[in-house]
């Protein structure tokens, strides 16, 4: 069989933890900045995790991930 093809757009986005879950970064925080406060912003800053419903959807996008 040949090998997978990983896609380089999910690549560039999530990364895998030691554990096998699938971290992300989160949405809104680019542009249009001032009127959102900074505890918001903040909060943007931290990554998140990818949820249990996507998870195998993501998981086939990185297959050797």
């Amino acid at each position: 069989m040949p090998k997978l093809k990983t896609k380089r757009g999910a690549a560039k986005r999530f990364k895998l933890t030691g554990s096998g879950k699938i971290k992300r970064s989160k949405a809104y925080c680019s542009h249009i900045l001032t009127k959102k406060n900074a505890k918001r912003k903040r909060g943007l800053r931290q990554s998140g995790l990818i949820d249990a419903s996507n998870l195998k959807s993501i998981k086939r996008l990185l297959p050797y991930g």
